[in-house]
């Protein structure tokens, strides 16, 4: 599966998913590294980069960013393989 569908698809379920939230995409021109996906819903958010599979390139600082972010709320590589785990991880961040 290409990473854009995947990536289309899976902001269409979070949308979905949590209608009150914004979604937003960030500008890999700012901070090399930071997640491309950010999810603000009320007081609470997450971070998420998505991969077209686990074996996928990781550009530089994006471990970086994804570890110290995860650390601070939610932040992951997302891809088709570990999507339901994800989306179950989000559950609890933003509906604690």
């Amino acid at each position: 599966m290409l990473e854009s569908v995947f990536q289309r698809a899976l902001i269409r379920k979070i949308q979905k998913l949590y209608p009150s939230a914004i979604i937003l995409k960030n500008d890999a021109n700012y901070i090399q590294g930071i997640p491309d996906w950010l999810v603000l819903d009320g007081p609470y958010w997450a971070a998420f980069d998505a991969k077209a599979s686990l074996k996928s390139t990781h550009r530089p600082n994006q471990d970086y960013y994804i570890q110290k972010m995860n650390n601070m709320s939610l932040a992951d590589f997302v891809y088709p393989g570990n999507e339901e785990a994800f989306l179950n991880e989000l559950y609890k961040t933003l509906r604690p």
